[in-house]
């Protein structure tokens, strides 16, 4: 314990030798409340003035600009400082916000919901401008990984806090109080970067990216592929449910349990709270078959929704929709897993993509479908007609989901190779079942180099079956077998290989490129850790250091 609060210390301090990432942090955390927020009280606000209909209109002209928007400003922040582009998208989020919270209180709701629409398209350039921003500032991989373990920490608090923020603040003072205080903050996040200075990646005379070429080859990939096709279909439909579910929480608090507005933003703190506790049980899914766990997540899901139509009672509502969010995160983390066992890494890229757009679209089209149902049955119709979308799904493209599951290779070996590696021991299931696939088997003959000392590393090797000397300088340093790795000193410091490994034995390893690696150990703090642990000592003292953490070298 007193190792692990040591290695938490030295994150933080890594973050605050740097403070231009402390206040892209503090935007940041900034942003993750009042995008949430501003949602939850919109949507009460078109509810309470013209039902379902207008509640699920409004939230449809919210998502359609920003997806057209957000792959447009990735391409801007390449081009333009991303500090800028984030800057000024906090500073139109904030005009926005205030002109919408003057129109709520004006009772002017066209005004309202045009500003809703801006603040929402202003929110598109959030995370693309962030993730181009971050690289450019970040000194070190230490203070990066401290960036993306502070980042995950912000979105699963936010998911709770912004609900509770916004049911206290409609509570208190009413829906146009929460545009107020987000108008606020959001100016509070442009001043926190607006100073900022980097250099663009791309000067602005190079061509821009092609955008909708890539778009057009990820949509022919999609058509033309079966396996896409079912697994893209799935995921729609996961994310129609999404986003009937942001309307149905309004419905639930007015409608159907009679509570104030306010409750809005309690019950999705509770769906949220499920969904934060659910991301560790993700871990089950490692390494095993996901046809079953993404039935059963579906229809836990679909059950609940169904039990919430028969009117159960308020502190029943809020335990079921904890429920709820769970199996919407296991369901998520599942069928994402699959696609990405199912997708070629070269196509991952184009084909999130489309994902991405299909994902909005289906947010769309969920909040498009509770009104409908609510015109023809009333708000339990809703409930119920959301809880159907995924068991129809289900009967569709069940079978052929199990023919798929089964017919792609499960890297069972391989995940139980890296799992026995202390470097990898503390990832995260998706993250070490992505290393395992990437994983590219390797047989070395008897007296055969692996590494070259001097040579640039461009590769991680753990080592499956046979022997090997490390070798310095002449020296032997140490011999090494299964359970084993080497090379990972050229790729954290970016040093040439610090010694050479060679078989002593006929031997199998199992190669992990340079990207893939460093992406998996600069993204989880803990394993970012102990790597620089190991790196540190070696490099100081030029001999392997005792205990366990031997196993890395080179």
């Amino acid at each position: 314990m007193g190792g692990d609060a040591g290695g938490r210390l030295h994150t933080f301090r890594s973050l605050a030798a740097n403070g231009a990432l402390l206040r892209i942090l503090a935007a940041y955390a900034v942003f993750v409340l009042t995008e949430c927020a501003a949602w939850i009280a919109m949507l009460v606000f078109a509810y309470s003035r013209g039902g379902a209909a207008v509640a699920g209109f409004v939230a449809v002209v919210q998502l359609v600009p920003a997806a057209v928007l957000a792959p447009v400003m990735a391409a801007v922040a390449d081009r333009r400082s991303p500090a800028a582009v984030l800057a000024g998208g906090y500073l139109v989020q904030a005009a926005a916000m205030a002109a919408a919270a003057a129109a709520v209180f004006a009772h002017v709701q066209l005004a309202a919901y045009a500003c809703a629409v801006i603040y929402c398209a202003a929110q598109s350039t959030t995370r693309p401008a962030q993730a181009v921003l971050v690289p450019s500032v970040a000194a070190t991989a230490d203070q990066l990984t401290a960036v993306n373990v502070v980042v995950s920490w912000l979105e699963s608090a936010g998911l709770v806090t912004s609900g509770l923020l916004a049911g206290i603040l409609i509570a208190l003072t009413g829906v146009g109080s929460v545009f107020v205080v987000c108008a606020c903050l959001a100016v509070a996040a442009a001043a926190a970067v607006g100073t900022l200075r980097v250099v663009p990646l791309a000067p602005p005379g190079e061509d821009s990216p092609t955008v909708l070429a890539d778009v057009a080859e990820g949509l022919r990939l999609a058509a033309g592929r079966p396996r896409l096709r079912v697994m893209l279909a799935l995921l729609t439909a996961e994310s129609v449910v999404a986003g009937a579910l942001d309307l149905l929480f309004v419905i639930l608090a007015i409608g159907v349990l009679r509570r104030s507005e306010a409750w809005a933003g309690y019950l999705n703190s509770a769906y949220g709270a499920g969904a934060v506790l659910a991301a560790t049980a993700s871990a089950v899914l490692i390494g095993r078959r996901l046809g079953a766990p993404i039935l059963a997540a579906a229809l836990l899901l679909s059950a609940v929704l169904a039990a919430l139509g028969t009117g159960v009672g308020l502190a029943a509502t809020v335990g079921l929709l904890a429920v709820a969010g769970a199996a919407a995160a296991l369901l998520d983390v599942a069928l994402r897993t699959l696609l990405q066992r199912s997708v070629p890494p070269q196509l991952m890229g184009r084909v999130f993509g489309v994902l991405e757009g299909l994902t909005m679209a289906g947010y769309a089209l969920g909040a498009l479908l509770v009104p409908l149902l609510v015109h023809l049955g009333g708000n339990r119709l809703a409930l119920i007609g959301a809880a159907v979308v995924l068991p129809l799904a289900a009967v569709a493209g069940g079978r052929a989901l199990f023919a798929l599951d089964a017919a792609i290779p499960v890297p069972v070996v391989e995940i139980a190779l890296l799992r026995s590696l202390p470097l990898f021991a503390e990832l995260p299931a998706p993250t070490l079942e992505g290393l395992a696939a990437a994983l590219t088997p390797v047989r070395v003959a008897a007296g055969v180099e692996l590494i070259r000392q001097g040579e640039p590393g461009d590769a991680y090797y753990a080592i499956a079956a046979g022997e090997f000397d490390a070798v310095q300088d002449g020296h032997v340093l140490r011999h090494c077998g299964r359970g084993e790795g080497v090379g990972e000193i050229a790729l954290l410091r970016s040093v040439p290989r610090t010694a050479s490994v060679i078989a002593s034995a006929d031997s199998t390893v199992y190669r992990l490129d340079r990207d893939p690696f460093l992406t998996a150990v600069l993204g989880h703090a803990a394993t970012q850790r102990l790597a620089d642990r190991i790196a540190d000592t070696r490099l100081a003292t030029g001999t392997p250091p005792g205990g366990n953490e031997t196993r890395e070298l080179s």
